[in-house]
């Protein structure tokens, strides 16, 4: 009996991604997105030509997506926090990552201009 050969030129890539009211695995998903990135971006990502060309430039770091918060924004001290993850294979490669904000401001600010996480 022949082993079954992968015939893909690509290194698989399929990803989801969540949003989660709270700090720990137990949390309420809020919102879910699917992405794959090759051959072609698709997926239920809303931008996902965007969110593979900004993964593809970072080398797959989602610590990358993260930028500096946006310093003319205020966001209130309420301790209200929401988390994201990124879970699946990226080029082969296994991930599972994780991100919790204060509050939805605060993931806001900092994800200004990010369309990985725009979802």
């Amino acid at each position: 009996m022949a082993e079954a050969q992968s015939t893909s030129l690509y290194a698989p890539t399929a990803l989801v991604f969540t949003l989660a009211q709270g700090d720990n695995v137990t949390a309420p998903v809020i919102r879910a997105v699917t992405l794959s990135c090759a051959p072609t971006p698709r997926g239920t990502h809303p931008l996902p030509e965007a969110a593979c060309a900004a993964l593809n430039a970072s080398g797959g770091s989602f610590d990358h997506q993260l930028a500096s918060p946006d310093t003319h924004r205020v966001c209130p001290m309420i301790y209200a926090p929401v988390t994201i993850t990124a879970d699946g294979v990226w080029q082969g490669d296994r991930i599972t990552w994780k991100h919790t904000f204060s509050n939805t401001c605060v993931m806001s600010a900092t994800l200004n201009g990010t369309s990985v996480f725009a979802f």
